[in-house]
C-alpha cells in the first residue's frame, strides 16, 4: 500500500479496481487540516482523465503493471490486432484506449504492451519512430518568411510540420510523444 507521500508523477495505482497512472501531483499542508494531495490521473484501460484529492491518512494500492513486447498486425473496425512476441497469442486494443497512438502504427511495428492482472490494457510506443513521407508540397526557394516549414503527410496519414528540404519519399524520424519532426533518417 502507498501512502500519499509515495504517490508521485509516473506512479501506477489502483482505484476502484482500475489501473491509473499519476500525470500530476501537488502536495500541500494546511495547518490543522493536515496533508492533502491533489492529483490528475489517467485510466490506463480507458484513457479517461480525472482529478482526485487524497487526504493525509489515505492509502492506495500500487498497480501491478508489467510490460511485454508485441507486434501490430492489422486494424479490424475500431480495434487494433496485436500479437504477443512471447507466446504468439493475438489480442485486440480499441481505438479509444490507444488515444491517438494509432497514427503511428504500421503493420509489423513492435510496441511495448502494458499488462494489468495478466491482461493487455494499453501500449507504449517507442519515443522515436521512422516513417516515409508520402505527400509533400514543393519547398520554394526563398520561402523562409514563415520560418521555412511545411506540412507533409506520412505513410500512416499523420500530418507533421517539417523543414522545407523534406520531400516525398524521404524517411523522417518523428518524436511520438510530441508528434514532431526530429530529423531525416
Amino acid at each position: 500500500m502507498l501512502s500519499i507521500s509515495d504517490i508521485k508523477t509516473g506512479k501506477t495505482i489502483v482505484l476502484d479496481g482500475n489501473p491509473f497512472v499519476v500525470i500530476r501531483d501537488e502536495h500541500s499542508k494546511t495547518g490543522r487540516a493536515g496533508a492533502v494531495l491533489r492529483t490528475k490521473l489517467k485510466n490506463l484501460a480507458t484513457g479517461a482523465v480525472l482529478e482526485k484529492t487524497f487526504q493525509g491518512a489515505d492509502k492506495v494500492e500500487e498497480a501491478d503493471i508489467f510490460k511485454s513486447k508485441a507486434q501490430y498486425l492489422y486494424r479490424e473496425g475500431d480495434d487494433f490486432v496485436f500479437m504477443d512476441m512471447g507466446n504468439y497469442d493475438q489480442f485486440n486494443l480499441s481505438n479509444a484506449v490507444l488515444d491517438g497512438a494509432d497514427k503511428y502504427l504500421l503493420e509489423g511495428t513492435e510496441v511495448s504492451i502494458l499488462n494489468f492482472n495478466g491482461n493487455p490494457i494499453n501500449l507504449e510506443l517507442p519515443i522515436k519512430m521512422q516513417f516515409r513521407v508520402v505527400e509533400a508540397p514543393p519547398g520554394l526557394k526563398g520561402d523562409t518568411a514563415s520560418g521555412g516549414d511545411k506540412v507533409v503527410t506520412l505513410e500512416t496519414g499523420l500530418k507533421i510540420t517539417t523543414p522545407l528540404f523534406v520531400k516525398e519519399g524521404d524517411i523522417v524520424i518523428v518524436n511520438t510523444e510530441k508528434g514532431e519532426y526530429v530529423s531525416r533518417a
